[in-house]
């Protein structure tokens, strides 16, 4: 799916958006399977820090692309 020039910050943040998506998508189908797929916990579950600052960053970038339509690097690189 193209989604237009975006600057590198927005990329990366659609690709963890992405993946927060899925993981989460995950995380439902397993709770009607009885079984965890928390793809994020299954990885980094021995770090907790390192899972908390996962979900903080996919956090940030939604919050990023809320605003994707201002930043002005992608509004350059069209």
């Amino acid at each position: 799916m193209m989604m237009g020039k975006m600057c590198g910050g927005h990329m990366v943040a659609w690709i963890l958006l992405l993946v927060g998506g899925l993981n989460w998508g995950l995380v439902g189908i397993g709770g009607f399977a009885g079984a965890n797929w928390n793809v994020v916990n299954l990885l980094l579950g021995a770090w907790p820090q390192v899972e908390w600052i996962v979900y903080i960053l996919v956090g940030v970038s939604a919050v990023m692309m809320l605003f994707k339509d201002k930043c002005k690097m992608c509004m350059a690189a069209k």
